[in-house]
């Protein structure tokens, strides 16, 4: 490991006390071949692909005033801009990246895509 000094932003070359030490990190050798268990070769070469994503589903939107939200009682429907029979949209970060319906999957909801607005790339 090699280290050396270095001035820190905004101290003077006459400042001794504001120098950082550097130090050059040696990392481990990637290895090409995927581990044993592992699901694909592209999951392994590429760690994008274990980076986990919060996706949400949008069934639709209402808007109320402020008084009619504090009307609100239980029991009580709000109707939505979207009809029962239009897809659903998936969105990622805000941004839909896919359409589909909902499903029962045993007690949970689940989505079947069924439109790709933006082709999802390996």
């Amino acid at each position: 490991m090699m280290n050396s000094t270095v001035p820190r932003l905004g101290a003077s070359h006459d400042d001794d006390t504001q120098a950082a030490i550097l130090q050059r990190l040696q990392l481990g050798e990637l290895h090409a071949t995927p581990p044993a268990g592992a699901a694909s070769l592209v999951e392994t070469l590429n760690p994008l692909h274990r980076v986990k994503a919060r996706l949400q589903v949008c069934v639709g939107e209402a808007t109320l005033t402020v008084g009619e939200l504090l009307a609100v009682r239980e029991q009580q429907v709000i109707t939505l801009n979207r009809h029962v029979d239009h897809p659903v949209d998936l969105m990622l970060e805000g941004k839909v990246i896919a359409r589909g319906e909902l499903v029962a999957v045993d007690d949970q909801f689940g989505i079947r895509i069924t439109e790709l607005p933006v082709a999802l790339k390996v």
